[in-house]
């Protein structure tokens, strides 16, 4: 950072000439700033103040978000509860404006499970001591939104579990559809919406970006993505792997078109060339600043049944190994897709901002209603359930293949420690969704905000 009076130079004038000399410096040093700064050129004082100050360190990295622990910090004196509005006042939140499953997400679907509170909605997680991160606060998370673009939330039920906490940290300013209450039966990868609401007190605060509608500008959207492509351009990637290079003739050919990755198991997916088209689209339909995503837990060898073995046995995941290799070259497939239509839409004159983040996939805990408050450190498993124990594996995949510096506009959130220290957080009926309240959920709304509008705005490219 630059000194103030002569510290700028390394010497002290000891002659009227001399002095003269740096003030004529001094002033052409001005007239030059003020040049570049008030043309149309891309030169601005913070780049050349950045020549001084060196490169913008973080403010709060992934690793430093993660680096910390959980302090019991109670927001209310409750010390039970009688529904749903007692546990959301214990996790210092005034509603939600979903209404899907929500007392599922709220934890209060099983009455015989209510002695968990308030205990988990009374922690608090403290990031290491190296960050340095505004508090959480809903409404300039929508006033960031409204001006900066929203989010889209890609994923599978774990990132609808982050779509409901969402709407819940930004109430009562946002709105959601559809409505559920009305229409229970909507299929759970219908699309999910939150709108500015006519009724926020924050309309008279913020100004409006031209084309935008409060009737129809979305500032986040849900969409069921379990694997970030869909199946038949999964299936594609496969068979690629399949082809052998000395391999020629329709004989080969039909033989590796008739082959399939996939089991009969459900699983619900959109890929790159469905959903990018939303993230660059403009108002008053389209007002995405951020792609959110998470992948891995559907990544299993009974979903993916063409790498299943039964030789490999247990311990091994019955082939999670090859699902795990298959991981990484579907994902550099799709890194290089989300980040190519970046580049053509700027290409082509888009100027707003556009980033992807993808956070680390949180696994389950096992028996996770045993533990009733957080840990100190991240347990081993006892056990071998679902793909559980392999999926920190993706998330070091997925981290060390956007490392590479082919994907400026992707960037891997390692934010997962903090949920991996509470094993009581988890939903009333299994042990793998989150609840809305204990803070694991909000922590990542938190750091996504804190990383999208201070991280990458400092970041030099």
């Amino acid at each position: 950072m630059i000194a103030k009076g002569t510290a700028l130079f390394a010497f002290r004038p000891r002659t009227w000439s001399s002095k003269l000399l740096a003030l004529g410096a001094s002033i052409s040093l001005v007239l030059v700033l003020y040049t570049y700064s008030t043309s149309k050129s891309t030169f601005r004082l913070p780049d050349w103040s950045s020549a001084f100050a060196g490169r913008q360190r973080s403010s709060c990295s992934p690793e430093d978000w993660s680096d910390g622990h959980w302090v019991y910090s109670p927001r209310t004196n409750l010390t039970s509860i009688t529904g749903a509005h007692d546990a959301l006042a214990m996790a210092g939140l005034q509603g939600c404006a979903a209404d899907r499953e929500y007392a599922w997400h709220i934890g209060t679907d099983h009455p015989e499970q209510w002695g968990r509170f308030p205990s988990v909605n009374s922690y608090k997680w403290i990031p290491s001591n190296r960050c340095d991160i505004s508090p959480l606060n809903g409404a300039r998370i929508v006033k960031d939104m409204v001006q900066k673009g929203g989010w889209l939330l890609l994923g599978d039920s774990i990132a609808e579990n982050h779509f409901f906490s969402l709407s819940c940290l930004l109430y009562p300013h946002v709105r959601a559809t559809p409505n559920y209450t009305e229409n229970p039966y909507f299929d759970r990868a219908w699309v999910q919406n939150l709108y500015l609401s006519p009724t926020s007190p924050l309309l008279d605060e913020i100004d409006l970006p031209t084309g935008f509608s409060v009737e129809s500008t979305p500032l986040v959207t849900f969409h069921r993505v379990d694997l970030l492509f869909n199946k038949e351009d999964l299936d594609a990637i496969y068979r690629r792997t399949l082809m052998p290079v000395d391999a020629f003739g329709p004989e080969i050919e039909a033989d590796i078109a008739n082959k399939t990755l996939f089991s009969k198991e459900q699983t619900w997916s959109m890929s790159p060339s469905e959903y990018m088209p939303k993230l660059l689209g403009e108002l008053p339909e389209f007002h995405y600043g951020t792609l959110v995503v998470s992948t891995a837990g559907h990544w299993t060898t009974t979903l993916m049944s063409a790498f299943r073995d039964e030789e490999a046995g247990e311990e091994a995941g019955y082939g999670i190994a090859n699902v795990k290799s298959f991981f990484e070259i579907a994902m550099r497939e799709w890194a290089q897709q989300v980040q190519t239509a970046i580049n053509e839409y700027r290409a082509k004159g888009g100027w707003r901002p556009k980033q992807v983040v993808v956070r680390a996939y949180l696994p389950g805990h096992e028996d996770c209603h045993n533990h009733h408050e957080p840990w100190t450190e991240i347990e081993p498993y006892q056990w071998r359930w679902y793909n559980w124990p392999w999926i920190p594996d993706f998330n070091e995949i997925f981290k060390a293949l956007l490392a590479s510096p082919k994907y400026p506009d992707i960037f891997f959130l390692h934010i997962d420690r903090p949920g991996r220290l509470r094993p009581d957080a988890h939903a009333a009926g299994d042990c793998l969704h989150l609840l809305t309240g204990p803070g694991v959920i909000e922590g990542w709304s938190h750091y996504i905000w804190h990383f999208v509008s201070r991280e990458i705005p400092g970041r030099i490219r």
